[in-house]
């Protein structure tokens, strides 16, 4: 059985990094992007991170361009953007597929644990929300309308979850 800690990504900087990492914190793993109707929403995950970061929650970001073509810069460009108008502090990654034949391995990974409605594997848009408990395993999938400030439950219910 694989957890989340059994998957690499390369972050914002180019760096491999191994999701392990992580191990032991609850995480919220999201596909972002910079020009999309909810990218907003950058503020709400941010707010999160500060508030529930130290109690164990990290939130991952993941650019996308698949959806409206509305993550068309490069990592400079985004992590830019990220920092002057969302002052993001929580880990950002290069930017990847999450959908189609060349999916990054970890997307792949958490829609066959968490299909969407209908058992629909594809992420649909931008903003799509995994919660993954401190064993590495996916609780539950969250649709791009579901605002940050709406999963906060459910995320302080993971926090306070035995290990």
């Amino acid at each position: 059985m694989s957890t989340i800690f059994d998957f690499s990504a390369r972050d914002i900087n180019g760096a491999e990094q191994s999701l392990s990492t992580y191990r032991g914190r609850v995480l919220l793993v999201v596909n972002v992007a910079s020009k999309c109707g909810f990218t907003p929403q950058y503020a709400g995950l941010e707010e999160l991170y500060r508030s529930l970061r130290d109690d164990g929650l990290t939130v991952l970001g993941f650019p996308c361009d698949q959806f409206g073509h509305q993550e068309p810069g490069d990592e400079s460009e985004i992590r830019n953007f990220c920092a002057t108008q969302y002052d993001i502090s929580f880990p950002m990654y290069a930017k990847i597929n999450v959908n189609g034949a060349d999916a990054h391995p970890l997307y792949r990974w958490l829609k066959g644990e968490k299909p969407g409605v209908f058992g629909t594997e594809g992420i649909k848009w931008n903003f799509t929300k995994f919660l993954v408990g401190r064993d590495g395993q996916v609780i539950k999938r969250y649709a791009p309308t579901d605002t940050p400030a709406g999963l906060k439950d459910d995320i302080e219910r993971a926090l306070s979850a035995p290990v």
